[in-house]
């Protein structure tokens, strides 16, 4: 977040339109809450690229596909006009565009629109595929996945600020998506660099050569490359005595399943001790909503306001 994703995507296809002279059309997958910030970068950004929101209720929709997204505007080539008039508002040159059937230039949604709408989206030949927060694909058998293949896609560009969770398989999810003639089968990546060895050289150089696959198609950035001004991160640990309340509902908790802990009650097993534990945790963060539910006894309220009198530390 905040390393510049957003623009550097947008400088690509400013690149296709200055110097390329290809207008589009483009396609970008955001979460619903990035919508709007999407619109407001490519406007302060690009202005000259033709930005639409293909957003909104059913009827909306009706609307913008029979407005905006005909069989006429699917088949324009994409290709910028070579003629500029001049825009009597701001007297600035722009593109002549009256005889392009197609009315915008890039298209901004969500996932859920490119899952709903997939039959009008798939009537386009993208120019570039652009999917925000790109581990959506970490599961290759997602509905949102399995769409977004279908689409005709002449480039595709995947941003993402979440690290993987040291899982290959996630990470051949994404790489299949940009390249899946290359990276086809997942048994073989796995089998490639299966980082499960007890040989520390060894693995240290399946790491280096895993990094030399990415290279090619991954740009990376870090806050230290970003802001340089930013001082050295540091972490001071508080610990904080557990209150009177706390303690008795964590006692409460404990030997109501105190078989589990103690690995009498065979059947539970590993299940029962992962739900005491979570149990545990919500008792640290809201204990007095959580105890109600889980020990209702211990609590006693005033007739006032509903208000438990054991809430004094």
């Amino acid at each position: 977040m905040g390393l510049g994703k957003t623009l550097q995507s947008i400088s690509i296809l400013a690149y296709h339109y200055e110097f390329l002279k290809i207008q589009g059309p483009h396609l970008i997958c955001v979460p619903k809450s990035t919508l709007s910030n999407w619109m407001n970068e490519l406007n302060r950004w690009c202005p000259s690229l033709r930005a639409i929101r293909f957003h909104g209720m059913k009827e909306e929709r009706e609307e913008l596909i029979e407005d905006y997204f005909t069989n006429e505007a699917a088949a324009h080539d994409g290709r910028r006009p070579t003629k500029q008039i001049r825009n009597e508002e701001t007297g600035e040159m722009e593109d002549d565009n009256s005889d392009n059937p197609r009315a915008w230039d890039v298209c901004v949604t969500t996932y859920e629109m490119a899952n709903t709408e997939k039959r009008t989206l798939g009537k386009f030949a993208w120019k570039y595929l652009v999917i925000d927060e790109a581990h959506r694909l970490k599961n290759e058998a997602s509905m949102f996945s399995t769409t977004v293949r279908e689409f005709n896609t002449a480039n595709r560009l995947l941003l993402t600020g979440t690290p993987l969770q040291n899982n290959l398989h996630e990470l051949w999810a994404l790489l299949n998506f940009l390249l899946p003639d290359i990276f086809s089968s997942s048994e073989q990546f796995d089998e490639w660099f299966n980082l499960e060895v007890d040989d520390a050289e060894a693995k240290k150089k399946m790491i280096e050569q895993l990094h030399g696959v990415l290279r090619p198609f991954m740009i990376r950035r870090l806050k230290a490359d970003v802001a340089k001004g930013l001082p050295p991160k540091t972490e001071t640990l508080v610990m904080v005595g557990m209150s009177k309340m706390q303690k008795q509902l964590y006692k409460r908790l404990l030997l109501r399943d105190i078989e589990a802990i103690t690995g009498k009650n065979t059947n539970s097993g590993k299940t029962a001790v992962l739900n005491i534990v979570m149990q545990v945790s919500l008792f640290f963060f809201s204990c007095f909503c959580v105890g109600r539910i889980f020990f209702p006894t211990i609590f006693s309220t005033t007739t006032a306001g509903n208000v438990p009198i054991q809430s004094q530390y």
